[in-house]
């Protein structure tokens, strides 16, 4: 962890414990870098990102020590022209609890069918070849090997953006 997220982390946690909001930073700009960086490049982009657009980034230290870094953006033109129905099954893929925890377990560094079969609460070796089926069908998952799968490192931000925005 880099010493600034460090030091974010301790004012958060120093404010949550003096029942305090944390000071606003006197370069609020600073806040938003990314977003701000991605509205100067939509200018850029003239007529073509006049409607704006989503960016969403990462960068990611697995326990494994596998490191990751990933970012994305889109013109919301584009979003809203597209249809959406191809994404239903990446995203029924990731509506079961089993397969969500598969994938945490996978993550961190459980990687195979076995060691997953493991797992108290996971289901019988047929149902857990299900699951891993349909999050390797979706593309969540790849096998690199007999019975070996990992998430693909270019899945790995945008499954853990998904995470994050589907908290209430």
């Amino acid at each position: 962890m880099e010493l600034e997220e460090r030091m974010a982390e301790l004012e958060r946690r120093m404010a949550a414990l003096e029942g305090a909001e944390r000071p606003v930073p006197e370069a609020v700009d600073a806040t938003f870098w990314a977003l701000e960086g991605f509205k100067a490049e939509l200018a850029e982009a003239g007529e073509r990102g006049a409607d704006g657009g989503v960016l969403f980034t990462g960068s990611v230290r697995l326990p494994t020590d596998e490191r990751y870094e990933w970012q994305f953006g889109a013109l919301t033109e584009r979003l809203l022209d597209e249809e959406w129905a191809g994404t239903a099954d990446s995203f029924a893929a990731l509506g079961h609890p089993v397969r969500l925890r598969l994938l945490r377990e996978i993550l961190g560094g459980r990687r195979t069918a076995a060691e997953l079969a493991e797992l108290a609460e996971i289901g019988t070796t047929g149902q857990i070849y299900h699951h891993l089926k349909q999050l390797t069908g979706a593309g969540w998952l790849h096998t690199t090997g007999r019975g070996r799968y990992e998430v693909p490192g270019a899945r790995v931000v945008p499954l853990l953006v998904m995470l994050t925005a589907a908290r209430p």
